[in-house]
């Protein structure tokens, strides 16, 4: 797949006006409340022209960062390949304007260096992303998930050696519950590089960040960015009013099935949408607003397949508060 250079593409003028950033951690660097994640339409499989749109629209909308990992696609390796292209048509003379992330923990290739947390597989994965994509360097490299056969020391020193060679400028982690977490953040205090962030799954329908996690990344000063916070489209009026056949709950997927959208979930989908309808939202728009109002956090991520699905999301950020007879009802009706 090859893309055209477009020597007319101009970003718009007010893009760091209609976005609201918020500081990750204890640290200086802002994110969007809304980032871009490139988990799903950005493979081999998915039409670059596509991805192209939804990139421009959404750094136009002031979303400065897009997440990657080693292993999206499909096949495993392709969004970062993708991106890469668009970066070089598109965004090579905005670079100092965004904040590009990627990961290794999961599986990226035959052997035993191919996964999990040694510092083999993080240097040699990074090296293999940063080639995919064209860079020099990404602003945040995660551990993608802890490792239970690799000491926490090794893994984490690996990261500190990444940010040492000028590959990374920060380090984070994914899916570290709140032990995890603390522990994490102490090694790499003690290395001299802060852990950054912590990516975690969130949403009203997936609340486990709530029992000590939130806690535990706000005394550590580590920021807290959430993925699938609309619950792989359970969050949005997709179906209020039964399957779509082009939506995901239609079609084979590992990640929503159809036998999901029952009853019980369209009684509590439908009477959280009147409220999001109350609030001047929709649905999608208030279950992100929702997950941002906690101190800890610092951005929702979410995963699009269109242009209008992106500037929907990003328009969460024209009301992020909350009063607190809607958080008792939406607190109500999340709790039967």
């Amino acid at each position: 797949m090859t893309l055209p250079v477009d020597p007319y593409y101009l970003p718009a003028d007010n893009r760091y006006n209609v976005m609201a950033f918020k500081y990750t951690g204890r640290s200086g660097l802002k994110l969007p409340a809304i980032s871009l994640g490139l988990w799903h339409n950005f493979g081999g499989v998915d039409t670059l022209e596509n991805m192209r749109a939804m990139l421009r629209r959404a750094f136009d909308l002031g979303i400065t960062h897009f997440d990657l990992a080693n292993n999206y696609g499909p096949p495993p390796g392709s969004a970062e390949e993708n991106f890469g292209r668009i970066l070089d048509k598109d965004f090579r003379s905005f670079r100092s304007e965004l904040i590009i992330s990627t990961k290794a923990g999961y599986y990226m290739w035959p052997g035993p260096y191919g996964e999990w947390g040694s510092r083999k597989y993080l240097v040699a994965s990074l090296d293999q992303s940063l080639k995919r994509m064209g860079l020099d360097y990404v602003d945040i490299f995660y551990h993608h998930r802890p490792d239970p056969d690799t000491p926490l020391e090794e893994t984490m020193a690996a990261l500190d050696h990444i940010v040492r060679q000028g590959k990374a400028l920060y380090v984070g982690i994914s899916n570290y519950n709140a032990e995890q977490t603390r522990e994490a953040a102490r090694i790499l205090r003690e290395l001299g590089t802060p852990c950054l962030i912590n990516q975690v799954r969130y949403s009203m329908f997936d609340r486990w960040v709530e029992d000590a996690l939130l806690d535990a990344a706000a005394s550590e000063g580590v920021g807290l960015i959430f993925f699938s916070p609309l619950a792989q489209g359970l969050l949005t009026d997709r179906y209020l009013d039964g399957i779509p056949a082009d939506s995901r709950a239609a079609r084979p997927s590992a990640f929503l099935k159809e036998e999901q959208i029952t009853e019980a979930y369209l009684s509590k989908a439908r009477r959280l949408n009147a409220i999001a309808q109350n609030r001047g939202q929709t649905l999608a728009q208030m279950a992100l607003a929702w997950v941002l109002r906690h101190p800890a956090s610092t951005s929702a991520l979410i995963g699009t397949s269109s242009v209008k699905q992106v500037e929907n999301n990003a328009a969460t950020v024209a009301n992020l508060a909350f009063a607190g007879d809607e958080l008792q009802a939406i607190e109500t009706i999340l709790s039967e």
